[in-house]
């Protein structure tokens, strides 16, 4: 049996968490089109017959941090290409490949590395092979799969080449295992991306979800969570009138919550204002960015 770590590695908005979510066919990373939705590193554990592949998801590369929480960030981004046995360096086809290569040259990455071209979707042939030709000249790449992770396009070929760098050994996880991360983060992420996609501007950068109350009764969970936000101006933003735009959080936030623990909940949202909480060691401890 062969067993071992894989990093998906790549720039905002690349596609590294729908890649996960498309090889796990679950719903495990939260998708967003703004950048820097991704914020910790999330392990999917993939377990066959004959092969076990613990897959981490990781922050989009920063090449400049502006705050504690983007340096926690790329420590995530870090720790996964030191444990990899294999990267995955995801590539969104239509942009500028050279910048993207130095990136990737900067990380000082010592496993083997496969290039995934992502969005081939959404590029013309020509580009494509034009694509090939760029990452072939450069001899560190050991592969190169073009691939839509959005629709699952070529994910076989991207595995079936990541396991011929894999070695030989036992599984890490138990085969029903599909994250070593606990239920209270995927309840906190999938609150947090509503917050991606019902507000603009500054609001999804500048807040956090951090759950307070998870309780298991008889008939369903009861979940209590606080949207935490930089400005007390946000609180209102948040809130909206009447309540209008929590009420909306809530509705959308526990549909997905409910998918994922395949039960009912109660869920309850407050929000509470935290003031420079982003480069703040003691509230980012608290809200879980190690």
């Amino acid at each position: 049996m062969k067993a071992g770590f894989v990093a998906i590695l790549g720039l905002a908005n690349a596609g590294k968490s729908t890649l996960l979510n498309g090889l796990l066919g679950e719903k495990l990373a939260i998708i967003s089109p703004k950048v820097q939705t991704t914020r910790h590193r999330i392990k999917g554990i993939i377990t066959e017959q004959n092969y076990q592949l613990v897959i981490s998801d990781t922050p989009g590369i920063i090449p400049q941090t502006e705050y504690k929480l983007h340096e926690k960030m790329m420590r995530h981004v870090k720790g996964a290409v030191e444990d990899a046995d294999v990267a995955i360096c995801l590539v969104d086809v239509n942009k500028n490949w050279d910048e993207i290569i130095k990136v990737f040259q900067s990380l000082h990455i010592k496993s083997p590395i496969i290039i995934a071209l992502n969005k081939i979707d959404k590029a013309k042939q020509n580009k494509i092979v034009e694509a090939e030709k760029f990452f072939l000249q450069h001899k560190w790449i050991k592969a190169i799969v073009p691939i839509a992770a959005i629709n699952k396009q070529r994910l076989d070929e991207l595995i079936n080449q990541v396991l011929l760098h894999i070695p030989e050994g036992e599984p890490f996880y138990n085969e029903e295992e599909i994250s070593d991360l606990p239920t209270r983060f995927f309840v906190q992420e999938l609150i947090r991306e509503k917050l991606y996609t019902l507000f603009e501007d500054e609001i999804p950068y500048q807040s956090t979800v951090l759950v307070t109350e998870f309780k298991e009764k008889q008939t369903l969970i009861k979940i209590a969570a606080n949207i935490i936000v930089q400005r007390e101006s946000q609180k209102g933003i948040i809130i909206g009138e009447g309540g209008r735009m929590i009420k909306k959080i809530g509705i959308e936030a526990r549909k997905d919550i409910e998918l994922f623990l395949d039960q009912k909940i109660f869920l309850e949202l407050f929000v509470k204002a935290r003031d420079k909480w982003r480069d703040n060691d003691t509230f980012l401890k608290e809200y879980g960015y190690h």
